[in-house]
């Protein structure tokens, strides 16, 4: 049998390194904590990212960035000879490594193309050849995303150490008083963070009414509400809008569907709290230090946590959760029908009652 050619990678401190982010917010924000290993690893070394420029946005507020490489490729295309193309243009850049977040094989293309020496990442789909330093995942060894993040931003084999770091987003001053003129937003109430939305499915999606219902009471003790979202969540963002009484509905402003990414992010570290369903925006809210709680229900708070240690997570103990569905497959959503905006409220309090 003929053993397959392998390349020699040279171990040297790497210059530049290209790293493939995800497509999706949450993940590129969890990323960040593999930009700032490398930049522990090797401070001198300039990181670019190669991503879709919906959610590479995101890199304009990581400091570990120097530029961001449109990804212009629909979800699931291969696009086989654009692909190319790309790879051939980055070539002159002189990248000393790639480095894949995401384990598919189209992501391994435009490296390959690129013909960049050190190409990592995890063992994917039909990757080999295309990849040159294959990683083998061990899941005990690396039980949550944070640790498979960090992992790639080391050498194999290479153990991590206790603390892995946070990711952390910076906001922009100029760009947050921009947007708050922009949006008509008035600060002279605390102004409460809310993200009801969920890419996901239904199933992760705390219910209207409960938001509502928590909205009308942090209202009423003197807060204002901003409800953040995507053009995707704007019908659930309505909905909890059209729910709260009408002479408190004045200091709920709905957001969702109209700021940017980045001013999302700005507006997010205005807040003094934040309450969220698990969602990109969660990661956001965590990523700029805003006091929040998480409300769970189909999936599980191990494996892509909030950040933070001014998070708090929220999630029933049922027997039938966490089911990683799209939709509750029992029909009753009883994970999240039953935790109560009380039971948000008694975990939100101590938050507020902390911050002047």
């Amino acid at each position: 049998m003929v053993e397959p050619r392998r390349e020699l990678i040279v171990s040297t401190a790497p210059q530049q390194v290209l790293v493939v982010g995800p497509s999706w917010v949450g993940d590129m924000v969890m990323t960040q904590s593999l930009l700032i290993t490398l930049k522990q690893q090797h401070p001198d070394v300039q990181i670019d990212m190669l991503a879709p420029a919906w959610c590479g946005a995101l890199t304009a507020r990581m400091l570990q960035v120097r530029e961001l490489i449109d990804l212009p490729f629909g979800h699931g295309a291969v696009q086989l000879g654009a692909r190319r193309a790309l790879g051939k243009q980055l070539k002159q850049r002189g990248y000393d490594q790639a480095i894949l977040v995401p384990n598919s094989f189209k992501s391994a293309l435009v490296p390959f193309f690129a013909g960049i020496p050190k190409r990592t990442g995890w063992r994917g789909e039909m990757r080999y050849g295309l990849l040159n330093d294959v990683r083998i995942l061990d899941e005990e060894a690396y039980p949550t995303m944070l640790s498979r993040l960090v992992a790639l931003g080391v050498d194999a084999d290479t153990r991590l150490p206790q603390r892995l770091p946070w990711p952390r987003l910076s906001a922009n001053p100029a760009a947050q008083q921009a947007a708050l003129g922009k949006y008509g937003l008035d600060v002279s109430r605390k102004v409460i963070g809310v993200c009801p939305g969920a890419e996901f499915g239904s199933s992760k999606r705390w219910p209207e009414a409960h938001y509502a219902a928590l909205a009308t009471q942090l209202i009423g003790q003197g807060h204002a509400v901003w409800i953040f979202g995507s053009a995707k969540d704007v019908p659930v963002a309505e909905a909890i809008a059209a729910a709260i009484p009408q002479t408190a509905r004045t200091h709920c402003h709905v957001l969702a569907g109209k700021t940017s990414l980045l001013e999302a992010v700005d507006l997010i570290a205005q807040t003094t709290a934040v309450v969220t369903n698990d969602s990109g925006l969660m990661h956001v809210a965590a990523a700029t230090g805003r006091p929040l709680v998480a409300v769970y229900g189909s999936s599980s708070p191990l494996f892509t946590p909030p950040l933070s240690a001014a998070a708090e997570k929220l999630q029933l103990e049922l027997s039938c959760s966490p089911c990683f569905k799209r939709e509750c497959p029992l029909q009753h959503h009883q994970c999240m029908n039953d935790l109560t905006p009380a039971m948000v409220m008694s975990v939100l309090a101590p938050k507020l009652a902390g911050v002047h």
